[in-house]
């Protein structure tokens, strides 16, 4: 029986163009649907735009351009740096689609079916940057705490009941203590919703480009009610018994920012709940990156742009950096230093090195064939276990918990140990005292690098491909059902390239 996962990005607001942070939760999804693709899982991966709202017809407005045509040109943006990224979505939503208006409405509908949604009178503080409501207490000198100005608003409103969900979230999240992650943001969700919950304002009437709410066209659906919708959209919803809801609702990760946790940990389950439908299994909150020390901001201007990054120091380069400088789930800083260090040792050095001399010495000294393994002594065997012995690791810190960092440190440490037993084994010498042996060496070698371009696949395709294609490994045979597999002694091989070349900057010359 196929085992089913469903990942999704955020939905990315198109006010602005993408910049890191957009890059880096897409790659990090990314990388754990691809590793559960290779792990034999049913992948559904989902990224999309978030495109109502009153920060986007004043955006659209301040370029004279209409709504719609302002979020199709932006809203491309974001596909095309999915695609750039080579990420393996295999669905991109826009809230301005005729399925999503379907469905949010159709979730606007069992919610007022349920006495869940009344209609009433809003007054009270909005942050346009945000799109969200803030009490007078949680202010800081004037404005929202996450410093965007608020604007007193005073219109008609449909409400959610939300007060009435705070012991149910509560319990709700004693039952899945997985259900956000990581702990400490648990733990800050806990809080807010102990501290106490009050009705949520669903609707206005200020302005309208928006979800209108069903049967009251004068109000459209608050922009965040609309967006979460989003995940059950793409996969049939409101159609239960559609093959795709059936097969991967509830979401198994919804990854996010720490900034909008709140909107995904509070409102969306409680929301889900009041409907009778389920919620997803998992938020997974990471943190934001900062700017060789500095918060990135627009007045700043210091934002990263990621096409910077690839262009200067190539894309796998980048997407490993970006999954392994920092443990998953912690604020991190971005700096070219780390990052060329990184690209130098890490890649370059340890992994690069390992695979184009063993691979050279295959070529020059097993007549350009991969050597029959022989028989394999302790230390050969040591090697080729602790390799193996990695996805189960893997499985556990990308799978189970998304720590990509400790899934790269996995990889390298069995990197660093066939680095190691290159050195102690030196097959260089053992041509003219023991040929048999060397061969056995070098199949070894030949075998390890197999194994961890399979596991380097998720973090690097590309270049994980290349080393693959250079062992003449079908492509039938690279999922992680293959590990049982081997090299084949006697297959021919191409003379190797170099797949991680240093990273050398010279005065107007840049070169990888």
């Amino acid at each position: 029986m196929t085992k089913n996962f469903y990942i999704t990005t955020p939905i990315y607001y198109v006010n602005d163009a993408p910049h890191i942070g957009h890059a880096y939760t897409t790659i990090a999804c990314d990388v754990i649907a691809r590793f559960m693709k290779l792990d034999g899982y049913d992948v559904k991966f989902l990224t999309g735009t978030d495109e109502h709202g009153q920060k986007v017809e004043q955006s659209a407005g301040k370029m004279g351009l209409d709504p719609q045509t302002f979020t199709d040109q932006v809203s491309q943006k974001f596909r095309d740096l999915a695609d750039d990224l080579n990420c393996a979505h295999n669905d991109f939503i826009r809230t301005t689609e005729g399925r999503h208006k379907k469905a949010a409405q159709d979730l606007w509908k069992r919610l007022e079916a349920n006495g869940q949604i009344y209609l009433g009178h809003y007054d009270g503080w909005y942050a346009v940057r945000d799109e969200a409501f803030y009490a007078e207490s949680e202010l800081v000198d004037g404005k929202a705490p996450t410093g965007a100005p608020v604007e007193w608003v005073e219109e008609p409103s449909y409400f959610f009941k939300l007060s009435e969900w705070q012991e149910p979230l509560l319990k709700f999240y004693e039952d899945n203590p997985d259900f956000i992650a990581p702990t400490g943001r648990r733990n800050e969700v806990i809080s807010f919703v102990k501290g106490g919950l009050k009705d949520l304002s669903v609707s206005r009437t200020t302005f309208k480009w928006g979800v209108p709410v069903p049967g009251n066209p004068d109000h459209i659906m608050y922009v965040w009610l609309d967006a979460l919708t989003n995940y059950m959209t793409a996969v049939g919803f409101p159609d239960e018994n559609s093959d795709e809801y059936k097969k991967y609702w509830p979401a198994d990760i919804h990854m996010v920012g720490k900034d909008i946790l709140r909107f995904h940990a509070v409102y969306w389950p409680a929301f889900l709940l009041a409907a009778g439908l389920t919620p997803p299994k998992k938020i997974y909150a990471h943190g934001w990156w900062t700017n060789e020390g500095q918060k990135i901001s627009k007045s700043l201007g210091n934002a990263i742009n990621p096409y910077d990054l690839i262009n200067e120091y190539g894309l796998d380069q980048m997407r490993y950096f970006m999954v392994r400088e920092v443990p998953f789930g912690n604020d991190g800083n971005f700096s070219h230093t780390s990052m060329i260090n990184r690209i130098n040792s890490e890649l370059a050095n340890d992994l690069g090195n390992l695979a184009q001399r063993s691979l050279s010495m295959v070529f020059k000294n097993c007549e350009g064939k991969i050597p029959e393994s022989g028989d394999l002594q302790k230390d050969d065997l040591a090697l080729l276990n602790a390799a193996k012995d990695v996805l189960p690791k893997l499985r556990n810190f990308i799978g189970k918990d998304q720590a990509l960092h400790k899934g790269c440190e996995a990889i390298w440490s069995v990197v660093g140990a066939a680095n190691k037993y290159v050195d102690t084994q030196a097959p260089w010498g053992l041509k003219k005292t023991d040929p048999k042996r060397m061969e056995t060496v070098l199949y070894t070698l030949t075998e390890t690098i197999r194994i961890l371009a399979l596991y380097v696949q998720p973090i690097m395709p590309e270049s994980a491909s290349k080393l693959l294609d250079q062992l003449k490994v079908p492509e039938s045979d690279r999922t992680f059902d293959a590990l049982e597999k081997s090299v084949v002694g006697g297959t021919p091989l191409d003379k190797p390239e170099p797949v991680f070349p240093r990273y050398i900057k010279e005065e107007n010359n840049v070169s990888r």
